[in-house]
C-alpha cells in the first residue's frame, strides 16, 4: 500500500505535467506546522527558477503554486481545497472520511499496509564485527543494534538484506593464543578447557574468561623470548596451512563465538553464524586484490609500500606494507569486491565508528576507480561515541572498558528494581520476566532514539524512565493498550481473522491519531533512505504521545456502539502499529506491565 507521501507525489507530479509538461520532484513533506495542513508542497521555489531557466522569463513562485493547484485532482484525499502559504508552499490537509477508509484497508491487512519495493535490492550491511579471543564491549554496542535496526527497515520494504559480520578472526596474534594454549602448564589451567585433534570433541576450546586468557598470552608473549619465538613460529604454521594450528584456531574463534552469540541473542540482532564472514575468509583474496589494482595502474609502489592515490587526500591507501603484509583497507577491499561479484549486492551499507571517515572514503574511491562498484551504491552510515555523564567517553570507574555482557546485566538488575518501585502489584516472577525486556530495551532505544551522527549521554535515570522518551514508556503504552482489550475479554489482533469495525473518526484526538498511524510507511522508507533509525524512534514516541491524548480525551469501553467498537479498533490498530515499529527497532513488547 502507498504512503500519503507517495500518493501525494504521483497527484502533484500529474499537475505539473500538465502544466508545463516537466516531470519535476513536488517535495512532498509532512507539514512542519499543523495549523496549515497535514502535509505541504515546496516545489513552487524550484520550479521558478528551473521555468526561468527554460523560458528566460521570471515567475512568481507564487503564481506557479498556483498554477499547481489549479491543475491538481486530489479526489476525495483532502478534506478542502489546498491552500497556499508564504512565497509558494500549498498545503494539504486531509479528509477524515479518506483516513476512514484507508485505516480500515489497513488494519484487514495482516502486514500494516507496509508497501513492498517495485524493485527490489540485495543489500550488504556489514554492521557488529568482534575481535576473536576478546570480549565485546560497549564499542561495540552502536554497530551492532544500528546495523540491526538498518537491516530491518530495508527488510520490511521486501529488499533481500544479506547481513555481514566482519569478525577480526586472522592475524599475528593468533601465533600467540595458539602458543598459549600449547603450554604444558599454564598459570590457570582451570579457566580453559581444550581439546583438540580427533574423536566427537575435536576443535572444542571453551575459554571461560576471554579477557584472562588474552592478557595471559600477551604477558607471556612479551615477558618470555623463547614463548615469543614460538609464538611466531605458530604464526607460520597456521598461516602456511598446517592443520593442528589450524584446528587449534577454529577452536579459539568457536570458543569466542560462545561469548557473543549469546549477547545477540539478549540483544535480539539477527545476527547468525552464517552471517560472519571475518578477515581468515578474504585473506586468500588479498594478493589477487593487489595485482588487479596494479596491472590497472590504480596501484603504485612508494617507497617499497604498494599504495593507491585518493584524489582529495595527501596520504595515499596503503594496500601492502613495505617488505610485505596486508592491512585492513586491502582487506576490506576484497570484501567489497567480493560482496559485488559473488554476493552480486546492489547497495553495500557499512555501520562504523564515524573516526573511520577517511578509510572509508578511501575504500569506496579505490572500489569505484577499479570498476567493481558500477551500478553499485557504497554507503557509509558513521555513529558518534558513546558518553558517560561526565561528558567523556563511557568507561567503568576504575576507567577501564565496559564490557556488554556486564552492561545489560546491569541494564536487567536496574529495570528489575524500577518494576519493583513502579509496578510492585505485578508478580514476582512477572517482573522477572518483564526485567529483560524493559532493561535491554531501555538500552537499544536511548541510542536509537539519538541521531546515530552524534555522540549521546548514557543515562540510567533517562532511558528508565517511565514516562519520558523511553523505550519503557512506549512498551508501557502497548501493554496498555493490550489490558483495555483483557479487562473487556475481547480477543486482541482480531482485525486478522475476523471482519475489522468501521473506524469512525470524529474527535479531534481521533483524527490526529490515525494522522500518526498512516505515516508508518513513510518513516520506514526515511530510515531506509539516510540510514537513521532515530526518525523510527520519534514516530513511535509521537504515536504514544496521541494514544494518550486519545486515550484521556475519547472513552473507549464506556461508550456507546458503533463508537465502542469503532475505538477499540482504533486502538488495536495503534497496538499492532507500535508493535511494528518496536520490532523494527529489535525492541520487544511485553504484553503486561
Amino acid at each position: 500500500m502507498n504512503s500519503v507521501i507517495d500518493e501525494l507525489d504521483t497527484l502533484f507530479r500529474a499537475a505539473i505535467r500538465s502544466a508545463w509538461d516537466l516531470d519535476a520532484d513536488p517535495l512532498i513533506a509532512i507539514s512542519g506546522n499543523e495549523k496549515f495542513g497535514d502535509y505541504q508542497s515546496n516545489a513552487a521555489m524550484g520550479l521558478a527558477k528551473l521555468l526561468a531557466e527554460k523560458t528566460g522569463q521570471k515567475t512568481n513562485p507564487r503564481a506557479i503554486a498556483e498554477k499547481i493547484t489549479a491543475n491538481l485532482h486530489l479526489g476525495d484525499l483532502a478534506s478542502a481545497p489546498p491552500t497556499i502559504a508564504g512565497p509558494g508552499f500549498i498545503n494539504i490537509r486531509l479528509n477524515p472520511q479518506w483516513l476512514q477508509k484507508r485505516l480500515g484497508q489497513l488494519a484487514a491487512d495482516a502486514n500494516l499496509g507496509l508497501h513492498r519495493a517495485q524493485h527490489p535490492q540485495r543489500v550488504v550491511v556489514d554492521y557488529s564485527g568482534p575481535n576473536i579471543a576478546k570480549e565485546m564491549h560497549v564499542g561495540h554496542l552502536r554497530s551492532t543494534i544500528i546495523g540491526d535496526a538498518i537491516s530491518r527497515a530495508i527488510e520490511s520494504q521486501g529488499h533481500q538484506v544479506i547481513r555481514q559480520n566482519h569478525i577480526g578472526d586472522w592475524g599475528t596474534q593468533f601465533g600467540m593464543l595458539i602458543a598459549y594454549l600449547n603450554m604444558p602448564n599454564r598459570e590457570s589451567p582451570v579457566d580453559y578447557s581444550v581439546t583438540v585433534g580427533g574423536g566427537a570433541q575435536s576443535d572444542q576450546i571453551v575459554i571461560r574468561d576471554l579477557e584472562d586468557f588474552y592478557r595471559k598470552a600477551k604477558q607471556k608473549f612479551d615477558e618470555d623470548p623463547v614463548f615469543a619465538d614460538t609464538a611466531r613460529a605458530c604464526v607460520v604454521r597456521l598461516q602456511s596451512g598446517d592443520e593442528s594450528a589450524r584446528n587449534y584456531w577454529r577452536g579459539i574463534v568457536a570458543g569466542t563465538r560462545s561469548h557473543y552469540e549469546p549477547l545477540y541473542d539478549r540483544l535480539g540482532v539477527k545476527l547468525r553464524q552464517e552471517h560472519e564472514r571475518g578477515e581468515s575468509f578474504y585473506n586468500p583474496f588479498l594478493a589477487d586484490v593487489v595485482k588487479e589494482l596494479k596491472d590497472k595502474r590504480i596501484a603504485e609502489e612508494s617507497q617499497g609500500a604498494i599504495v593507491v592515490p585518493v584524489e582529495g587526500f595527501e596520504a595515499p591507501l596503503i594496500i601492502e606494507k613495505t617488505g610485505g603484509g596486508y592491512l585492513y583497507a586491502t582487506t576490506d577491499l576484497a570484501a567489497i569486491r567480493f560482496r559485488i561479484q559473488e554476493l552480486k549486492a546492489n547497495r553495500i551499507i557499512y555501520t562504523h565508528d564515524s573516526r573511520q571517515a577517511q578509510h572509508f572514503a578511501q575504500v569506496f574511491a579505490t572500489a569505484k576507480k577499479a570498476g567493481w562498484a558500477e551500478g553499485v551504491s557504497l554507503e557509509y552510515a558513521p555513529f558518534g561515541t558513546m558518553l558517560g555523564e561526565d561528558g567523556k567517553p563511557f568507561k567503568t570507574r576504575s576507567g577501564g572498558t565496559v564490557k556488554l555482557k556486564e552492561l545489560l546485566d546491569e541494564a536487567q538488575q536496574r529495570a528489575l528494581e524500577v518494576l519493583e518501585r513502579e509496578r510492585p502489584e505485578l508478580p514476582e516472577d512477572q517482573k522477572k520476566s518483564i526485567a529483560p525486556m524493559v532493561g535491554i530495551g531501555a538500552v537499544k532505544y536511548a541510542d536509537l532514539s539519538k541521531d546515530r551522527t552524534s555522540d549521546y549521554v548514557f543515562s540510567w535515570d533517562q532511558m528508565l524512565n517511565f514516562k519520558g522518551n523511553s523505550a519503557p514508556y512506549l512498551q508501557y503504552v502497548y501493554a496498555r493498550i493490550r489490558s483495555i482489550f483483557r479487562k473487556a475479554s475481547l480477543e486482541f489482533g482480531r482485525g486478522s481473522t475476523s471482519p475489522t469495525p468501521p473506524i469512525i473518526l470524529e474527535a479531534p484526538a481521533e483524527i490526529a491519531l490515525a494522522k500518526q498511524i498512516l505515516r508508518l510507511n513513510e518513516v520506514i522508507d526515511l530510515v531506509a533512505r539516510e540510514l537513521k533509525p532515530h526518525h523510527l524512534a520519534g514516530y513511535l514516541y509521537e504515536l504514544a504521545i496521541r494514544f494518550s491524548g486519545f486515550y484521556e480525551n475519547c472513552p473507549v469501553l464506556q461508550s456507546q456502539e458503533p463508537t465502542r467498537s469503532s475505538r477499540l479498533a482504533l486502538a488495536e490498530l495503534t497496538a499492532r502499529t507500535m508493535a511494528t515499529g518496536l520490532d523494527l527497532l529489535g525492541i520487544a513488547q511485553p504484553e503486561q506491565m
